[in-house]
């Protein structure tokens, strides 16, 4: 089955959110998942606006909230496929905490981060990844900020599947979101995505020159490489899944949502007669 896109979307000309959305359509269409194997949580901000402009299920929640409903997609029905949307602000920003916590448990989620550097709804602010020193809309002697590397936080917490991708490179980014699909665990794919709007440094072609996929022979399970490597920018900046290691998911760990969806299951109010009982 194939996933339809709209052919008018708000987002800006040569904006890569239109790339990131072309190679989540082949990763979906590859992968042979139907509309109602998906659910998408999806914040606010230009990544936001993502399931909009595909024919997917979806939920738009408040800033930096996309998780929270996510995690409660997944384990209500956790025979769903759910993918969360949202930009390096709504993610690392507002939405920081519960990423944290979303390693944490290990929600078998995949999380795309749209990370262009800057807030781009909001009219160019910097965020969380903005590099110290750079010049934003609000910040005209440059970010005071350390920025914050969101792979490197994501290895730390034990995130299990760890990957960055470029909206400049469909078919290596759709790649990355196939696996990260089949990966049974939560996953983060940070996406280099320019904003020609608003950050006029890191171009189409600033990534170009610096963008570095990892070869074949590169080993995913080597925890202290893939650290490294999440630390690497300016003249190189490696792509690809650095880390993929699985370990027991949340639902496992209780077993009254570790059988049927709860979804699936019929509920009698009778049956919770022996609790008022209790109560008396």
């Amino acid at each position: 089955m194939s996933f339809n896109i709209t052919k008018e979307t708000a987002w800006c000309p040569g904006c890569g959110n239109l790339s990131i959305r072309q190679a989540l359509k082949k990763a979906l269409d590859e992968l042979d998942l139907s509309t109602d194997d998906l659910l998408v949580s999806a914040g606010i901000g230009q990544a936001g606006k993502l399931p909009q402009f595909i024919d997917v299920n979806a939920f738009a929640g408040l800033h930096g909230r996309a998780l929270p409903v996510a995690i409660g997609m997944k384990l209500s029905n956790h025979k769903m496929k759910v993918l969360v949307s949202g930009g390096d602000g709504d993610s690392l920003g507002e939405g920081g905490n519960h990423l944290i916590h979303a390693i944490r448990r290990n929600i078998d989620i995949v999380q795309l981060v749209h990370d262009n550097q800057v807030y781009g709804l909001t009219k160019g602010q910097a965020s969380p990844t903005t590099p110290q020193g750079q010049k934003a809309a609000m910040s005209y002697t440059g970010s005071r900020p350390y920025p914050m590397h969101p792979l490197t936080l994501a290895l730390t917490m034990g995130a299990g599947f760890v990957a960055r991708g470029f909206a400049g490179d469909i078919e290596g980014l759709k790649e990355i979101i196939k696996e990260a699909l089949k990966f049974r665990g939560y996953a983060i794919i940070d996406i280099l995505q320019p904003c020609p709007s608003w950050n006029k440094i890191n171009t189409f072609q600033w990534y170009k020159e610096r963008v570095k996929p990892l070869g074949d022979d590169y080993d995913p399970t080597d925890f202290n490489k893939a650290y490294e490597l999440s630390l690497k920018w300016e003249d190189e900046i490696p792509t690809g899944i650095l880390y993929k290691k699985e370990r027991p998911i949340y639902e496992e760990n209780f077993s009254f949502i570790n059988g049927d969806a709860l979804v699936d299951r019929k509920l009698d109010p009778k049956d919770a007669q022996v609790l008022i009982d209790d109560l008396r």
